[in-house]
């Protein structure tokens, strides 16, 4: 057996040259000074009456000792007549393999797959949830060795913290990423459907809205006499005889009106729809009551100028916080479990079907409320429009009614 001959002071002053340089340790293995000043352990060995070099890594960060119990080890293996090489080669495959089959990897090959027909706050969302939540737990895991019980780890973790319907959204998109593992052969099974009795029930909380005549009534009243900013007080007013969605009333463009012919239209990239939806549907028309183009005509004094109805407080360039007819509200003296800015739509649906019977194939079109199946197409075409005129201005009327009223029983 050759004696060792390198030491580590021998190796620090090793200096590069024109031409790479090998140092001899013994037993095979050297070390190669390369012309950039980098320094290579190396394995020289026969197998199968070839020459073959072996990695051992580099200086400083593999050590002298370290490099040499990685040569003795490739020395014993050649003992047992295995070439180092080879199970070098197989160690880097499976190392692949499995950084391939990792649950995070599978996530995120899955995730590029579906983003195309997403929205951009919807892939956001998906992300960061599995960011969030998952792969800090399983993310390295290899996909097809996690079981039900793994995944309940998981789910319990964000039970935890109170988030149960977060706990069910992101076992459903573990779900996806099974189904695309399943598909591209990285696991056999997915098994989330196996916690469906496991986690922690969801209880729906529906937005608080008021739907007493009386109750609207006061509150319709409260708003008229609303002492705060008038763009503030007027999103209140077209909140209440609108009832579109809040993000709609809040980024609602002067450029989407017509006083004309009495019409407002949210542009279908604005809607809550898929992503294709955006791109191809039909805009949304939202008829105007005549008591809608008095309120806009005059809010038009204040904001028109500008691109928005209700501008941001810190840029003309934006529209209104998503919080301020929310706190409206409640300076109003309305509590969250009485009325929110989207309880004006549950108010006006209940409202129009079990007062004023209206037929809800209606109230829904103008909801903006997708529905399945045959009829699903039939919303928001030119059919429903003159029904939808009448209910509107019917609406608006009845609201101006129940204020009066509640002007009447305050005197």
């Amino acid at each position: 057996m050759t004696t060792n001959r390198l030491t580590d002071a021998a190796i620090k002053k090793a200096q590069a040259g024109q031409t790479p340089r090998r140092m001899a340790d013994g037993n095979g293995m050297f070390l190669e000074v390369q012309p950039s000043g980098s320094k290579w352990w190396r394995h020289k060995f026969r197998f199968g009456g070839k020459q073959k070099l072996l990695s051992l890594g580099v200086y400083p960060q593999t050590s002298l000792a370290e490099a040499r119990l990685l040569r003795d080890k490739a020395r014993r293996l050649l003992a047992q007549g295995v070439d180092p090489s080879d199970v070098r080669k197989s160690q880097r495959l499976a190392r692949s393999e499995t950084a391939e089959d990792a649950f995070e990897a599978v996530a995120r090959e899955a995730f590029l797959s579906k983003k195309k027909a997403w929205s951009e706050g919807h892939a956001r969302r998906w992300l960061n949830r599995m960011e969030g939540d998952v792969f800090p737990w399983i993310g390295t895991r290899p996909i097809g060795s996690l079981t039900a019980p793994d995944l309940l780890r998981v789910a319990r973790r964000i039970e935890s913290r109170g988030a149960i319907e977060t706990s069910h959204t992101v076992m459903q998109q573990c779900g996806q990423v099974f189904r695309y593992g399943v598909a591209t052969g990285r696991c056999d099974r997915n098994p989330v459907p196996d916690l469906r009795d496991a986690l922690r029930p969801v209880v729906v909380s529906h937005m608080a809205a008021l739907t007493d005549e009386t109750e609207i009534g006061t509150m319709l009243r409260a708003i008229a006499g609303y002492r705060g900013s008038p763009v503030t007080r007027s999103a209140l007013v077209l909140s209440a005889m609108l009832f579109q969605r809040p993000g709609n009333i809040r980024a609602a463009e002067w450029v989407e009106f017509d006083f004309d012919n009495a019409m407002w239209s949210i542009p279908s990239a604005k809607m809550k729809r898929t992503l294709q939806g955006k791109a191809s549907g039909r805009p949304h028309l939202v008829p105007l009551p005549r008591q809608a183009i008095d309120e806009l005509k005059d809010l038009k004094q204040i904001t028109g100028h500008g691109r928005f109805l209700y501008p941001s407080l810190l840029s003309r360039e934006r529209c209104m916080s998503d919080n301020t007819v929310n706190t409206a509200l409640r300076r109003l003296g309305f509590t969250a479990e009485q009325m929110t800015a989207h309880g004006f739509r549950a108010m006006a649906r209940t409202v129009l079907v079990e007062k004023l019977n209206i037929q809800p194939d209606i109230i829904e079109a103008q909801l903006a409320h997708a529905k399945s199946g045959p009829l699903g197409s039939a919303y928001d075409r030119a059919e429903f429009l003159d029904q939808r005129r009448q209910m509107m201005q019917h609406w608006a009327d009845h609201l101006d009614q129940l204020r009066d009223a509640a002007d009447a029983l305050s005197t």
